[in-house]
């Protein structure tokens, strides 16, 4: 996946669109491998909070994160509304459950503007970018960092 924010200006990039915790973010097409339904998950023990454990997707054991945990956003109460974004991060697949998907969106890598220096620096590195769609904001999300680096080395 390459980095938006050091591409030609008049590059064009697929991002997803999606709610999770009632705010809109977007990652790299590129990076999703699949789009499902809420599928109830096998918790693991002593796993972190944001981990809801894991299903079997077509004979894989696919961990499931909720997203919206993981931004620090609350936790998600699944119901059949809400989807998994089967996503490739590290080397393997993982899925987010996020509360929708949106639409797909075209943008130019001079429209990504920076994040602000605001957040606390674990969630900030998560946020590649702000991209204005309209009247909304968008917050461009960097899926290979959603995984501490110990939970990445250890899988």
């Amino acid at each position: 996946m390459s980095d938006p924010l050091n591409t030609p200006e008049d590059a064009q990039q697929e991002l997803m669109a999606f709610m999770a915790g009632g705010q809109e973010f977007c990652v790299d097409i590129m990076a999703i491998r699949e789009i499902r339904g809420w599928t109830a998950a096998t918790p693991l023990p002593k796993t972190p909070g944001y981990m809801k454990g894991v299903i079997n997707l077509r004979g894989t054991i696919l961990p499931i994160l909720d997203l919206s945990a993981r931004l620090g956003l609350g936790m998600c109460e699944p119901s059949g509304r809400n989807v998994i974004m089967v996503v490739h991060i590290a080397n393997r697949s993982v899925g987010l459950l996020v509360d929708s998907v949106s639409e797909i969106i075209m943008v130019k890598a001079n429209e990504i503007q920076p994040a602000p220096s605001v957040a606390m620096d674990e969630m900030k590195a998560l946020i590649m970018g702000i991209i204005p769609v309209g009247q909304r904001l968008l917050s461009l999300l960097d899926v290979n960092l959603v995984l501490p680096e110990v939970e990445v080395e250890a899988a």
